[in-house]
């Protein structure tokens, strides 16, 4: 298979280097040249399936060209030592939890497939080099990247994260561990520390002197993978009778995790519509309604981790459809709310539920209850464990959320990261000091 770039300008490329480079030459995204349809049986059998056995399937689609197919089933069973169940939260509205992984968010996935997928194509080469992990972060993407890559040979991880804009457990979670990671604390927003990676891959000298490559969702081996998810809710809604009017809703902020569900659609995924639901970050929404996409600087929320002005995969869900505003809106609608809206949904769903909802997937809910249709079932993403979001919880709801034995150890944890300005020439000369040379 064959990797091009958004942008169109950069050669094409095979699997290994646009998981290794991560960005391609011209700023663009990879995307791969075709994707693959999986066959009606497969769709047929998935209910009775385990959840590493559809995984393997769907990863066999993406990447079976380029990797040996034991070592990639090694790779997905390795990566999914947990299930994602579909849960009931009121009629004809399930969450699918995404939290279920060491880290407690849905990213977990994507993390850990792109650490053994990395490292495989390392010890393919026979490499000695250090490959220096880049990753921005705007809450959970930095845990899980974090403690996907701990300890894996070869790499070294640097996380870059927003001062006082993620919550004290997701902090705890990248910045205590030590080994192979490191915690860059940027005095900026997230589009900052976005942009300092991306400047960071651009810039000719680092790049003659550090392998670098990307573990955001930028990377085709970080959010592939997370397509994973949403044909094992498929298969858990077939079960139960509720697949045939199937609408998806993902709570966003890079655009990564609703780009994976519309390439599983793309395979053949029987899912009727999707629901993008944002927080008062709302460019996606208004690029619906408009057919214009302006970025603009991010608004810090109750919901961190999707406070995101410029989210790098539009670029790929415009290029999927081929640029055109109708097949996007055909397929995909938003909805937006903002903080208080988010208090009160998790509110109301906890007193006529008892579910407890985090901000992220308060939105995810909320858009189900206002936008589903007639005869429609809708499954929105529960992307991560109120636990991680505590504070906010407690204080919305009244209640004490009981924290997992997982998450208060990293609590326990000593904070170390590195103090940063948003200024690339800084984060350029820390790299030349302390990064792995070539």
């Amino acid at each position: 298979m064959k990797y091009y770039s958004t942008n169109g300008q950069a050669p094409m490329a095979d699997l290994k280097k646009a998981v290794v480079k991560g960005l391609a030459e011209d700023r663009g995204l990879y995307m791969p040249e075709r994707i693959n349809k999986l066959p009606k049986a497969f769709f047929d059998d998935m209910p009775e399936m385990k959840f590493q056995d559809i995984a393997y399937n769907v990863a066999s689609a993406f990447f079976g060209e380029d990797v040996d197919l034991d070592a990639l089933k090694d790779l997905v069973y390795d990566t999914l030592q947990f299930d994602c169940p579909v849960v009931k939260v009121k009629e004809n509205i399930y969450a699918l939890e995404l939290f279920h992984g060491p880290t407690l968010a849905f990213k977990d996935v994507g993390a850990r497939f792109m650490a053994r997928l990395l490292q495989y194509f390392i010890r393919m080469e026979g490499q000695h080099e250090m490959v220096n992990v880049l990753v921005a972060t705007s809450g959970d993407t930095g845990s899980a990247v974090a403690n996907g890559f701990l300890g894996v040979d070869g790499i070294h991880v640097y996380v870059l994260y927003p001062k006082g804009k993620v919550s004290p457990i997701q902090e705890c979670q990248f910045t205590t561990l030590g080994q192979n990671i490191t915690a860059i604390e940027v005095d900026g927003v997230f589009d900052d520390c976005q942009r300092l990676v991306k400047s960071a891959f651009m810039d000719e000298e680092l790049n003659q002197r550090m392998k670098l490559t990307s573990a955001n969702s930028i990377n085709v081996a970080r959010f592939l993978p997370q397509a994973f998810y949403y044909f094992n809710a498929y298969a858990r809604m077939k079960a139960l009778g509720k697949a045939d009017q199937f609408v998806m809703c993902v709570p966003s902020g890079n655009f990564g995790n609703i780009c994976a569900a519309l390439f599983g659609h793309a395979m053949g995924l029987p899912v009727k519509r999707f629901i993008a639901a944002n927080n008062a970050n709302d460019i996606f929404y208004k690029y619906l309604l408009t057919g214009k996409y302006e970025p603009k600087p991010s608004v810090q929320t109750l919901a961190n981790a999707m406070d995101v002005g410029d989210p790098s995969n539009f670029a790929r869900i415009y290029d999927l459809y081929g640029k055109s505003h109708e097949r996007i809106t055909s397929l995909i609608s938003g909805a937006t709310y903002n903080d208080e809206q988010i208090r009160q949904t998790m509110r109301q769903c906890y007193d006529e539920t008892g579910y407890i909802l985090d901000p992220h997937g308060a939105c995810g809910y909320q858009a189900l209850v206002d936008g589903l249709q007639e005869g429609e079932v809708g499954v929105f993403c529960e992307t991560a464990h109120p636990a991680k979001f505590k504070e906010k919880v407690d204080e919305i709801l009244g209640i004490d959320v009981e924290i997992p034995d997982r998450l208060a150890a990293f609590m326990r944890g000593e904070k170390k990261s590195v103090p940063m300005t948003k200024d690339f020439n800084d984060f350029k000369k820390y790299l030349k000091k302390f990064g792995h040379l070539k």
